[in-house]
């Protein structure tokens, strides 16, 4: 992920001509925050940012295949049997001409700012959120805005996704598959999980280890 969060800054700083000012607080938390985390988690903030301006110049599709791989996850268009995994080798075209299918946010950096890029794709059906540290209950509840379209979605070793987070999945209407590994987070795993199978019986559910 560093490396793609490297070159999303040098194309950042080429877009804004130079490196974005940080802000400093005085307040007792980020003072004894350290410097290396309160960088990146505004890196991340940064990354995470959605470009109204920029999404009506390439296209919602286009605009999501950057944030997502600016945060180091990686994607593939419909029809395109290869993944994208560069910032800069991203296919070029008109707005509309790329939409993505599957995204692996394994070990990423997305966080809910960035979730409202989901708001206008069409034809993502599959969905890894593994290893993420900034997922919590409020992304999990945004994936209402591929309700359409996702029927597969993982989700493990987030740590700051609850029992009401996963609730929030019985909204995915046409699921297929849901997989739950590793979520310290979730107190009440088989009730939980009841309660899915309850909301989504058409979907198979794995929940090994949750």
């Amino acid at each position: 992920m560093a490396k793609a969060m490297a070159a999303a800054l040098a194309a950042l700083c080429t877009r804004s001509k130079g490196f974005p000012t940080l802000l400093h607080s005085q307040t007792s938390t980020q003072l004894n925050t350290p410097p290396a985390r309160l960088l990146w988690g505004w890196l991340n903030s940064i990354f995470n940012k959605v470009d109204g301006k920029r999404i009506e110049q390439v296209g919602p599709d286009r605009a999501a295949a950057e944030w997502l791989l600016r945060c180091g996850a990686h994607l593939r268009f419909k029809d395109r049997p290869s993944w994208n995994r560069d910032y800069n080798t991203l296919p070029s075209g008109p707005p509309g001409r790329f939409q993505i299918e599957e995204i692996d946010a394994t070990d990423s950096s997305i966080m809910h700012i960035g979730f409202e890029h989901f708001r206008h794709l069409e034809h993502v059906k599959s969905l890894k959120l593994n290893k993420c540290m900034y997922i919590t209950d409020e992304c999990i509840g945004m994936l209402h805005l591929l309700a359409g379209t996702l029927q597969h979605l993982e989700v493990a070793s987030c740590g700051n996704v609850t029992d009401k987070g996963l609730l929030q999945v019985k909204d995915l209407s046409v699921l297929e598959t849901l997989r739950l590994f590793d979520l310290p987070s979730v107190r009440d795993k088989t009730g939980t999980v009841h309660l899915l199978q309850k909301d989504l019986p058409s979907c198979e559910i794995t929940a090994e280890g949750i």
